[in-house]
C-alpha cells in the first residue's frame, strides 16, 4: 500500500481528538480499511447479521487488522460518541441510503438522493473532525494508494443541509476521479421523494 496524509491522523491521535474517517464505498474498501489498519489504529462501523456465525465472521474480519480495533454496530450511537470522545479513529461512510426518516433530500449527480444526516450529528456530539479517506486499486499489480485527505475546515457548518450538500459534492468527486471501482451495486437512490417513481425494478424474494 502507498499510504499519503497519514500525518492528519497521527496530529489527531497526539491531540487526543476523536476522527470520522469518511469514506465511500468503493470496491476497495474493505482492503482499503485493513491497509490502513496495519499502520494506524482505526476502528469501523458494520451492521449485525441475523445469523451468530457470520455476525462473528463479519467482525472478526474487520477487527483483526488492529490490535485493539472495535467494530460498531451502525445503531450503536451511544458506542460510537464514545468512542470519538476517547480520541479514536471510526470509519465511517454516509452514501448509502437509510430511508426518509434519517435523510433530507439533496441533488448526487443530478438526481435527488434521501442523505443523512447523521455525518453532521455525529461530529458535533463526538466532538470529532471529519477527516476524508479514499483509496483505489493501482493498474498493473502495483498494490493499491490510500490517501488520507486534510480534515473539513468549518465542519459541521450552519446547517446540515449545507453539510449534506458539501458530502454530496465531495462524493462526487472521488467517484469521478474513480469510477470503475465504485459499488455501483448498492442501490444509492432507492427512496424516492414523494411523488416520483421508483428508478429500479422491485427484486423479487
Amino acid at each position: 500500500a502507498h499510504i499519503d496524509g497519514l500525518e492528519h491522523l497521527q496530529a489527531a491521535q497526539r491531540e487526543g481528538q476523536g476522527v470520522i474517517l469518511m469514506a465511500v464505498h468503493f470496491t476497495t474498501l474493505e482492503i482499503g480499511a485493513a491497509l490502513l489498519g496495519q499502520v494506524h489504529t482505526i476502528d469501523g462501523m458494520y451492521r449485525a447479521h441475523k445469523n451468530p456465525l457470520f455476525d462473528y465472521l463479519q467482525r472478526r474480519g474487520r477487527e483483526r487488522h488492529n490490535r485493539d480495533a472495535t467494530a460498531i454496530e451502525r445503531d450503536d450511537v451511544r458506542g460510537m460518541l464514545k468512542t470519538l470522545r476517547n480520541g479514536r479513529a471510526i470509519w465511517y461512510a454516509p452514501d448509502q441510503d437509510y430511508g426518509p426518516k434519517q435523510s433530507i433530500f439533496l441533488p448526487l449527480f443530478g438526481i435527488q438522493a434521501a442523505t443523512v444526516t447523521a455525518t453532521s450529528k455525529f461530529a458535533r456530539l463526538g466532538r470529532a473532525r471529519v477527516v476524508p479517506f479514499t483509496q483505489r486499486r493501482l493498474p498493473g499489480c502495483a498494490g493499491y494508494h490510500l490517501q488520507i485527505h486534510p480534515p473539513l475546515q468549518d465542519f459541521p457548518g450552519d446547517s446540515e443541509e449545507a453539510d449534506c450538500l458539501r458530502i454530496n459534492q465531495w462524493i462526487e468527486q472521488v467517484v469521478r476521479a474513480c469510477p470503475e471501482q465504485y459499488l455501483w451495486a448498492h442501490r444509492r437512490f432507492k427512496t424516492r421523494p414523494a411523488g416520483e417513481a421508483r428508478l429500479y425494478t422491485k427484486q423479487r424474494r
